[in-house]
């Protein structure tokens, strides 16, 4: 090889590698200026402490709760609760898409009613999900479901659609069956988009527990969060909000490293 070529090759990365350096760098100057500022403006009363709490106030109630041991369980019931959800609204957002796929009858008959379906607001159907199920967790399982399985659905099965037609023309060549045709075809060049699936869900799965357990729950990070404004706690409030927030990055970043495995399978 071109001993210029492995040059610019070993500079090319070289620069990419700072550059990820500087943007992680930026990123945490962005938080830590954002905890400095919040900080500053309730000590100084910029903001009403009362209302918009402060780093160290939540900071301070995040020990003592853990050191009671009263906040390992909202964590853990809500988790468990966002990953069914998650798991259970993304894979059968795949079967549903799967099914209209391999039906193209059926695709035009339910197209109109997943259209209503999506364009309904879910959280209004709260309420149904609890004379259906009751007012436990399997409610706010449903309503982590409800509001990511037609999402699920519209985008996965936009991307079977939009497969390239010379892809399915090659295996159909050889023979290929319509299951061979969607194991060996379809599904790999569906691979982006159901991680961008997953993606979106993960946001989805967590305003649809969190909203949930606003409804039905006694225990949890959303219950916590309408205990703390019923009370008027709103170090409580913000505690959740910033537990939330970084349960959400954490459960983004696997589904991140689960797109380097299937993109890596992929090729």
């Amino acid at each position: 090889m071109n001993p210029k070529l492995i040059e610019q090759h070993a500079q090319f990365r070289s620069r990419k590698k700072r550059e990820k350096i500087y943007v992680h760098i930026s990123q945490i100057i962005i938080l830590v200026a954002f905890f400095s500022l919040w900080e500053l403006a309730s000590r100084w009363q910029w903001i009403d402490p009362l209302i918009f709490s402060s780093p160290s106030s939540v900071w301070n109630l995040l020990v003592d709760m853990l050191a009671n041991n009263t906040l390992y369980a909202h964590i853990g019931i809500t988790v468990l609760e966002t990953i069914l959800g998650f798991l259970i609204g993304t894979l059968g957002g795949i079967l549903i898409a799967a099914f209209l796929w391999w039906s193209p009858f059926m695709s035009r008959v339910l197209d109109p009613y997943i259209v209503v379906l999506n364009a309904t607001p879910k959280v209004a159907l709260g309420p149904m999900l609890i004379v259906i199920f009751g007012a436990n967790m399997t409610s706010v399982i449903a309503m982590g479901v409800l509001i990511s399985i037609i999402v699920t659905t519209l985008v996965i099965y936009g991307a079977f659609k939009e497969t390239d037609g010379n892809l399915v023309k090659v295996i159909d060549t050889f023979g290929a069956t319509k299951l061979q045709r969607f194991r060996h075809v379809i599904v790999p060049a569906s691979y982006p988009a159901m991680v961008s699936a997953l993606k979106v869900n993960v946001g989805l799965a967590w305003v649809g527990v969190i909203v949930g357990e606003y409804l039905v729950s006694n225990e949890g990070l959303g219950y916590m969060i309408i205990y703390g404004f019923q009370v008027f706690n709103f170090d409580m409030v913000m505690l959740s909000l910033v537990l939330v927030a970084i349960l959400a990055t954490i459960m983004y970043q696997l589904v991140a490293i689960l797109e380097k495995f299937l993109m890596r399978n992929r090729r």
